[in-house]
């Protein structure tokens, strides 16, 4: 808005319209948020300078991961007070199943105070985030969709949303169906829905839209990283092959609420790929509608 426009909304009484309308206008951007373990390293390192780090490239929320009755080694005062003051705010955190590396933190360690804890720093969400190696078997996977609800109902209590997470692994047969499709299946709608990992799947070979036309409204959460042709390791936003444009116009089928961005490995410096991604973001409107 030039001097003359700003002079003339002012004696007319429309400059608080204005202001309105522009403050709708930028809520109605999704804020850009991170899963934290892309920058694991730099967290070993110092918490405190990375989360510094990541507020400076203009990144408001995060997904966590590694709490054990602590978060990074600190006490969840210490965490939030930390996280107030650079500016971020948790939306989500992973946690494993305890059932072969029964740690804190874990579905099957002391629960109730996990959420507890979580409930504090003010998470949205808390994610079933993997599955070791020893735990994929039929036995483990049956009894997975109970695990899954009973965690999700004690979570449910204290306001938050629980979720799975996927990797490729899911997309195995089990039986007559794959796994993934068993825990969608088996498990109550309300209790448990998905975060899903938009390389991964397509890693695996499948569609993001079909699940969503399928299960409609169960992927409230997204990881968003890219796939290199060929060799499909991972690659920053824009720098590989998934069609995020045609992903992203499902959201609503989908049922999206948050995405992260995300890069588990890279052949530069992460900040340098996770700078090259938000470029890529910062310049494609569809990512950044609710």
């Amino acid at each position: 808005m030039n001097r003359k426009d700003f002079i003339s909304l002012s004696g007319l009484g429309f400059l608080g319209l204005y202001a309105c309308g522009t403050s709708n206008l930028m809520n109605n951007r999704k804020p850009l948020a991170i899963q934290l373990y892309t920058i694991r390293d730099a967290v070993a390192e110092n918490l405190e300078k990375s989360l510094e780090r990541l507020a400076q490239l203009g990144f408001k929320q995060l997904e966590i991961y590694g709490y054990e009755g602590k978060f990074f080694g600190k006490s969840r005062t210490e965490f939030h007070t930390i996280l107030k003051n650079v500016g971020l705010e948790v939306i989500s955190s992973h946690h494993t199943t305890g059932i072969v590396h029964n740690s804190k933190g874990t579905l099957l360690n002391d629960w109730e105070k996990s959420v507890e804890d979580l409930h504090f720093i003010g998470s949205k969400y808390m994610v079933c985030s993997y599955l070791f190696e020893e735990e994929r078997t039929l036995e483990h996977y049956k009894k997975l969709p109970e695990l899954l609800n009973k965690s999700g109902e004690v979570t449910n209590k204290a306001g938050i949303d629980f979720a799975y997470h996927n990797h490729d692994f899911e997309f195995e047969k089990l039986e007559d169906k794959t796994v993934y499709d068993f825990i969608l299946e088996n498990t109550d709608f309300d209790l448990v829905k998905m975060e899903l990992d938009l390389y991964w799947i397509s890693k695996a070979g499948l569609n993001p839209l079909d699940y969503f036309e399928k299960y409609p409204k169960r992927f409230p959460l997204w990881h968003v990283k890219d796939m290199k042709a060929g060799t499909k390791d991972f690659a920053e936003i824009g720098n590989g092959t998934i069609d995020f444009k045609s992903i992203f116009e499902a959201k609503e089928k989908a049922g999206l609420k948050y995405w992260f961005l995300e890069q588990d490995s890279s052949d530069k410096d992460i900040f340098e790929s996770i700078k090259i991604s938000k470029n890529y973001i910062d310049n494609h409107s569809y990512f950044k509608t609710k």
